[in-house]
């Protein structure tokens, strides 16, 4: 059997996004541990990768971005429902980011929560979620959140890309800015990337990461999606991909027949590093900052271990009147940066810590 739903009049109400200001180079990078700094920009296709300030984590992210949502919207609080953070950096082990986010933006006491795991696909594994609770009447509004500040041992291929940022998607059925037509995943056992528990950095399987991992899945994905809505590349007028650096998304799409008009805005990953459970769904917020009316949208998801959730949108009438300029845009937050060197991101991240 497969997974899919028909999302009927379900959809995006309103999103917000969020991204740390600081920046570090990939040359910064590789003047430190000794490697060529070109040849590693031009590789993973990855200009800059944004950097969390130290009090800054994945709640804070996913607050503010809930926030820019709701400041885009006139929504109560109180009518949302349910709240689910997909990330793979949960400030905490054991204790949930949701309600941390729920009780910060204003929701009622009598609301699910849950965080989520899916590697770089926690997020729009809570889209999905909401999508089915919206459309059996059990919620009016549901929160879906994708951030991380994900992790990169010092001197490991993951330190030039591992970012951090995270998207917000209220979900419901009322004033609906992009409907939701279809989703649907394409998942297997794929170790291509892990973390244990306790371990502070991720393993992976090099290039096992690539073909086995990410290209069948999305690309699969990308096309049973299409196969099922009788759709083709050329009827959408974007796409996005999840980006782990610039070159994956960009060959996949070109392989999928797309062309670069359709899939440049969205592509965010070469200005601020992948920000994992939050790639995707923000390159989803980059487009519905300029999305017009009728416009058609796919949007595909990736989480190692591996699995990818995929979506045929349209955006709606609605978004003529919905108030996008209430909070950043998402070229707003890639454009305001501030370098760092190799010194205070190490400080930053956590890498050296100062004796007490």
């Amino acid at each position: 059997m497969m997974f899919g739903h028909n999302g009927k009049d379900v959809g995006i109400v309103t999103y917000g996004a969020y991204i740390p200001r600081f920046r570090i180079l990939p040359e910064e990078i590789a003047r430190v541990w000794g490697e060529d700094g070109q040849a590693m920009k031009s590789g993973l296709m990855i200009f800059s990768k944004s950097v969390p300030y130290p009090d800054e984590d994945v709640i804070t992210i996913s607050v503010e971005a809930s926030r820019n949502a709701l400041a885009r919207s006139k929504i109560d609080p109180e009518d949302i429902g349910a709240v689910y953070v997909g990330s793979e950096s949960h400030p905490y082990a054991v204790k949930p980011s949701g309600t941390i986010v729920a009780e910060a933006i204003g929701t009622s006491h009598f609301i699910t929560v849950a965080d989520y795991e899916f590697a770089c696909k926690a997020g729009t594994a809570a889209v999905q979620t909401s999508m089915g609770l919206v459309s059996s009447g059990m919620v009016k509004y549901a929160l879906a959140v994708g951030a991380d500040t994900s992790q990169g041992a010092p001197g490991d291929a993951l330190e030039y890309s591992a970012s951090a940022g995270g998207a917000a998607f209220i979900i419901g059925r009322e004033k609906v800015i992009v409907t939701i037509n279809r989703t649907l995943s394409f998942t297997s056992d794929t170790p291509d990337f892990w973390r244990r528990e306790g371990q502070p950095y991720p393993s992976h399987g090099g290039r096992f990461t690539g073909e086995p991992a990410y290209f069948r899945h999305v690309a699969t994905c990308a096309k049973e999606l299409m196969k099922v809505q009788d759709a083709k590349p050329s009827d959408y007028d974007f796409a996005v991909f999840h980006q782990p650096n610039g070159k994956f998304p960009t060959r996949v799409a070109q392989q999928l027949g797309f062309e670069k008009k359709q899939y440049e805005t969205g592509l965010t990953t070469p200005y601020i590093g992948n920000t994992y459970s939050a790639s995707m769904m923000i390159g989803l917020s980059a487009i519905l900052d300029v999305a017009k009316p009728g416009q058609r949208i796919l949007g595909v998801a990736f989480g190692s271990g591996a699995g990818s959730d995929g979506f045929d949108m349209t955006v709606t009438d609605e978004m003529a009147s919905y108030n996008r300029a209430a909070a950043p845009t998402v070229k707003w937050f890639v454009e305001r940066s501030e370098l760092l060197d190799y010194g205070r991101y190490a400080k930053f991240k956590g890498k050296i810590v100062m004796k007490e």
